[in-house]
């Protein structure tokens, strides 16, 4: 995502022709949405999308489970 957002700030600096970046070229303006492709395509297959996922998952479960708890009031009080 800060790639997009790294990206999208080139462009605008560069098409305003703002500081330095206003000099730079286009494939350098660009990179930043290279880079996020490929940051995107090696998440997808090292499985890393997958387990922030299924961890995000697990986490709300676990938060409603002590929730159900704690209403019942089988959940220990923490001090």
């Amino acid at each position: 995502m800060y790639l997009l957002l790294i990206g999208i700030l080139g462009i605008a600096l560069k098409y305003l022709q703002i500081g330095p970046v206003g000099a730079w070229s286009w494939w350098v303006v660009l990179s930043p949405f290279g880079l996020a492709v490929i940051w995107w395509w090696w998440a997808d297959k090292s499985g890393y999308t997958e387990n922030t996922a299924m961890a995000k998952m697990e986490k709300r479960k676990q938060e409603r489970i002590d929730k159900q708890r704690d209403a019942m009031g089988m959940l220990k009080k923490r001090k």
